[in-house]
């Protein structure tokens, strides 16, 4: 589907999302300050009919709430979740709910971030987990100012007043007043009122959070009306795509320019810093123009590169050196003196390659600028609006207000689509060619270009005591990315090890590496748990009862295994040639524990996954269904990455090309039966959308071992990989 935008402040995008609003003459602002964002009215002060309550709301006179949401759509449910937290607190009636999407504004529509920035990327599972509070408190500050209206108007006190779904009601005398009746005549305080957490509905009274609501989005996903960055037309657009250097982050020094401009519809070619752009009057004749491209490259830091050799020889070469110098990661205790007085000591070794993110649709914005050449308008789909805004500006030296960003829906993130890459090369080339313009990367070129995960060695100490307790734990990783993209995942907050030594051996390639679903979690809780469950082999223990006894599960962990083994019956038989495993799962704030059954063909070298059974501790539950559906998703994602997702460079190039050789799970690989279950507890919701993925690994890897007695320790478990552990 295309939607076409007529003019620079028409379309479904734009009209629907200028902070002014108004009926009648009534105009209302937002007005930034020391204490935060309030409301004027330059016309009619005391006037709220159609006006912005606060910056996520406005309420109208027919009782139709518009409640903004900041959350980029992916198909996580966040664009529903997030006003359904503000309409619970604000007693709205559902049906009456209308939700657009939120401007590019951290300072406004952004949570708060430990270092005090507001942002709004969607990343790491922190939709519902960072911006609960919030809204809540919003959607209580707009229930305060309706009940201090109506108490106005019948000359009452506002605390004898109560609501139920989009109606203020008076007991005493049974008076009703709806909020599109209020909305009419209300004022808007100049300051907000202050809402303490102690008057927030209690759980028990929610009607929304807790049950949940049928997401917004999908209708129009069904029926096609769903507006993606890739749909976008504007009038006298031009279609643009890229090649880029097969070497990441190098600069193209010459190409066949006059040849490329002379083919049919080409509009010209654009210099990017690591990459050309072709651009024609048709995607095709863009495509066909860019395939004839012959570009001289500079040598980049990544040239000759072979990510097998170094993951294999020179990985290990670094962890074996004493010289290497090592980052600390975290330390509790003394791990020295635990493993100089162990009874024994355990170790083991582990491998991961590079993935890709896959997300299904591929890289596109589209960008124009105003005539005067000042100022442009973006459409994306992004996961983070805010970052490609401020990308965008910096790139063309404006200042973010000269940037308009308009947010479409996204056809899958996964961590690949919040650095507004491709955002700024469609600004780069709208500016150059002078003409709205629609940038549309190819399947090829995204894997080519693709932004990581990194490859990993992990080298892993346990130290025991007499009794087989652990008491000593060490922990190295070694690869290209840092903190942030090597160690999540590497502390183990949930068993009560006392001493232990986590440290990181960086090694930098010139690759381009990012984060993805679960970032390091996968790899790491994917070593962890296998060597956890060596050593309960080794001690000819129970893996659930060895992380309780021997690890010092803590009661959040204890509860989550304790869950999952009554789901899948742990110590139940299962089919001949099958055999379960057992991992715990990790991932922003939320804990959970999960269990594979699996089954090998050793002719084939395939696993199948024929069940997964997940708890998992992941708080305040505010939408059941979508979280579900989230974990899920994780799950089939994670069993993708470990049974076939494989990216490797030679001489510094992407060697996939396409979903032909970059291998997928296809549908008939898909487990029978996913079992997903909560554990109930009343606290802050923590993050739901990876939790799925990083215990995935470690399940199949430990029921593999169950079934054949071979340890799997590279990922992904290839055919290949699985007959050469069944033959050694």
């Amino acid at each position: 589907m295309t939607i076409a935008i007529k003019g620079s402040q028409e379309g479904s995008q734009v009209s629907r999302r200028g902070v002014l609003a108004g009926l009648g003459g009534m105009t209302f602002c937002l007005a930034f300050g020391t204490d935060g964002a309030r409301l004027f009215s330059e016309a009619q002060a005391n006037a709220m009919a159609n006006a912005q309550v606060t910056p996520w709301v406005r309420i109208a006179a027919d009782g139709t709430i518009t409640i903004l949401s900041a959350g980029a759509e992916m198909g996580q449910g966040s664009m529903t979740n997030l006003p359904m937290i503000v309409a619970e607190e604000m007693d709205a009636d559902w049906s009456k709910v209308a939700i657009e999407m939120a401007p590019a504004d951290a300072s406004v529509y952004g949570y708060m971030m430990n270092n005090n920035v507001r942002m709004m990327a969607i990343v790491g599972s922190r939709a519902t987990m960072l911006y609960y509070n919030d809204l809540r408190i919003a959607g209580a500050q707009v229930r305060k100012v309706l009940l201090m209206n109506a108490a106005e108007r019948w000359g009452v006190d506002a605390a004898t007043l109560r609501t139920e779904p989009g109606v203020v009601i008076n007991p005493a005398n049974g008076q009703r007043l709806t909020y599109g009746e209020i909305a009419a005549f209300g004022k808007v305080p100049a300051q907000l009122p202050k809402v303490d957490a102690k008057e927030l509905k209690a759980r028990k009274d929610w009607r929304l959070i807790g049950k949940g609501v049928a997401r917004r989005d999908t209708p129009l996903k069904v029926n096609g009306t769903a507006t993606y960055g890739i749909d976008i037309k504007l009038p006298g657009m031009v279609y643009a795509t890229t090649l880029h250097s097969p070497v990441h982050n190098s600069a193209p020094e010459s190409w066949n320019d006059a040849e490329v401009k002379a083919m049919p519809g080409v509009v010209g070619t654009v210099r990017l810093p690591n990459g050309v752009a072709v651009v024609a009057d048709r995607f095709e004749q863009a495509l066909a123009a860019s395939n004839a491209l012959k570009v001289a490259w500079k040598k980049g830091a990544a040239a000759g590169f072979n990510s097998v050799e170094a993951l294999t020889r020179d990985y290990e070469k670094i962890h074996h050196d004493p010289n290497t110098k090592s980052e600390p990661v975290h330390t509790a205790g003394d791990a020295k003196a635990a493993f100089a007085a162990a009874a024994k000591v355990h170790k083991a070794e582990f491998h991961s390659d590079y993935g890709y993110h896959a997300q299904m649709e591929p890289l596109n914005a589209v960008a124009r600028f105003n005539d005067a050449g000042d100022k442009i308008e973006i459409w994306e789909g992004t996961q983070a609006p805010d970052l490609s805004r401020t990308a965008v500006a910096q790139a063309l030296g404006f200042k973010e207000e000269q940037v308009t960003h308009h947010q479409c829906y996204l056809g899958g993130g996964f961590g690949r689509r919040n650095g507004g890459m491709e955002a700024v090369e469609a600004a780069q080339i709208a500016r150059a060619v002078r003409r709205p313009v629609k940038l549309i990367w190819t399947r090829t070129e995204d894997l080519a270009q693709g932004r990581f995960r990194p490859q990993s060695f992990q080298c892993l100490e346990a130290a025991t005591d007499a009794s087989g307790k652990v008491t000593g734990w060490r922990h190295c990783v070694i690869g290209d990315g840092g903190n942030a993209l090597l160690t999540g995942g590497m502390r183990i907050g949930y068993y009560g090890v006392p001493n232990q030594s986590l440290e990181l051996r960086g090694i930098s390639h010139g690759v381009q590496i990012k984060h993805w679903r679960a970032v390091a979690h996968v790899f790491n809780v994917f070593a962890i748990e296998s060597f956890i469950d060596q050593m309960a082999v080794d001690a000819n223990m129970d893996p659930i009862q060895f992380r309780f006894e021997r690890m010092g599960a803590t009661p959040k962990a204890r509860a989550c295994f304790e869950t999952v083994a009554r789901m899948c019956d742990w110590k139940a038989a299962r089919p001949q040639g099958r055999a379960i495993g057992v991992s715990i799962s990790e991932r922003s704030g939320s804990l959970g524990a999960g269990v594979a059954e699996i089954s090998v063909d050793r002719t084939s070298g395939k696993i199948k996954v024929h069940k997964v059974w997940v708890a998992v501790d992941g708080g305040t539950i505010v939408s059941p269904g979508p979280a579900k559906a989230n974990i899920e998703s994780a799950i089939i994602y994670g069993l993708s990455s470990v049974l076939h997702e494989r990216v490797t460079l030679k001489d510094g190039a992407v060697e996939q090309t396409n979903f032909h050789d970059y291998s997928l799970m296809r549908m008939s690989d898909l487990p029978d039966e996913m079992h997903v279950q909560f554990v109930d507890v009343d606290t802050r919701p923590t993050g739901l959308g990876e939790i799925g993925n990083p215990f995935i690994a470690a399940a199949i890897s430990n029921a593999f071992h169950r079934l054949t007695g071979k340890r799997l320790r590279h990922l992904p478990f290839t055919p290949e990989r699985v007959l050469e552990a069944l033959k050694a």
